[in-house]
């Protein structure tokens, strides 16, 4: 079962390397990682997606909180969090086939951001299966380039972690 973790930590050097290691001595790959500063420039959030047993994932989060750096740790659920992903996705384009891709593009709600002679590069951001859905119509174009952010997360609401 895929597991979305928020992780709040302290926004120093080393922190990430850290917590990575962690996940691996314990033989879990990470799926998705995703790592930005805060509203508050001392503070990181780090956004873990990992595929796992929650018994096993339960011993990697207490391991987590013994960590001087680590602040708050959440596993999200699904229904309770607003994911999104950010891709960007260079696409072969003919003069025969950009009206046809600009179309697909403008049903995702996705943006073009930049034109060339023979590719266009379409920027999507939005939940896992928006990307999976408009990666897959995009796929009988030819996908040149393909470049993702991984997943990031937040509690919806007043809750916090």
């Amino acid at each position: 079962m895929k597991h979305t973790l928020s992780v709040l930590v302290d926004n120093e050097p080393g922190v990430l390397a850290r917590i990575a290691g962690l996940f691996s001595r314990r033989g879990f790959n990470i799926d998705s990682l995703a790592v930005g500063v805060t509203e508050d420039p001392k503070y990181s959030r780090m956004t873990i997606v990992v595929d796992g047993e929650t018994h096993s994932l339960e011993q990697v989060t207490k391991q987590l909180h013994k960590l001087i750096n680590v602040l708050k740790i959440c596993d999200l659920d699904p229904k309770e969090a607003i994911e999104r992903e950010l891709v960007l996705i260079k696409v072969n384009a003919s003069a025969s086939t950009r009206a046809q891709i600009i179309e697909v593009v403008d049903i995702f709600r996705a943006n073009i951001v930049d034109v060339s002679r023979n590719t266009l590069t379409i920027e999507v951001t939005g939940s896992r299966d928006k990307v999976k859905a408009i990666e897959e119509m995009l796929h009988s174009y030819g996908i040149k380039e393909l470049a993702r952010t991984g997943r990031i997360a937040l509690q919806r609401g007043s809750k916090s972690e």
